[in-house]
């Protein structure tokens, strides 16, 4: 006679994950914000991001004291933040490749398995499981790893358009390399976005990246099928 066993839900994150994360979203924030105030000074498209929004200090005194709106404070701050931005997500990839996190828990993920969960996720069927990456959670992450990937390369592009050239020219030109970054900028506040409220909505995987652990309720699993695997052990 078969019997159901019962397994706990668990998420883990070991240490090294956890302050590469956390370093790489106060970097995110910071480029953000700093880069907001960069481009107000330029924009691209016509409209400006509101200063309350921005980092750069009060653009009022900075006119007064330095008649510049804050800008060198906010590149000051923006270059701050890139070294921050790449040291890590070196330092999150390293992790991820070595520990074999990134080939167990993010890899592989095909276009019908995306089809599939982003179909559920849109008319709220999808089952979340603490510890397990659906296809979406699976395609978002990755994609936004590229999406910083190209914000590094587009900045470094703006950042010595000459000694650069090559890189530049890639991305068509000074113009051409702006807005990729822009673009890439938004994909990377949409993130946020969604994983914010995702977040929201499962908050024991903010637990798991706060204190390195988390369990969710215990649910049955049918006699013959494996046990659930954490992500992150």
């Amino acid at each position: 006679m078969s019997h159901d066993a019962y397994s706990a839900d668990v998420q883990t994150h070991p240490a090294i994950r956890r302050v590469a994360h956390w370093l790489l979203a106060l970097s995110i924030l910071l480029m953000i914000g700093s880069g907001w105030r960069i481009y107000n000074t330029s924009p691209i498209f016509p409209f400006n991001f509101p200063e309350v929004l921005t980092l750069g200090g009060d653009g009022a005194i900075s006119i007064v004291h330095h008649n510049d709106g804050g800008v060198a404070n906010a590149i000051a701050w923006h270059f701050a933040a890139m070294w921050l931005l790449v040291g890590s997500v070196l330092l999150y990839l390293l992790h991820t490749v070595l520990t074999g996190h990134l080939r167990r828990d993010l890899l592989p993920v095909g276009p019908r398995a995306f089809l599939r969960d982003f179909i559920a996720a849109a008319t709220f069927r999808l089952d979340h499981r603490l510890g397990e990456y659906n296809a979406v959670q699976k395609v978002f992450y990755l994609g936004v790893l590229l999406a910083i990937a190209m914000m590094i390369l587009s900045g470094l592009a703006i950042w010595k358009p000459v000694q650069l050239q090559a890189l530049t020219w890639m991305f068509g030109g000074f113009q051409g390399a702006r807005l990729v970054h822009f673009l890439f900028m938004v994909a990377i506040v949409g993130f946020l976005v969604v994983h914010v409220t995702l977040v929201a909505i499962v908050p024991k995987t903010l637990l798991a990246m706060v204190v390195g652990r988390a369990s969710a309720a215990s649910h049955q699993i049918p006699a013959g099928e494996p046990h659930n695997i954490p992500a992150g052990e």
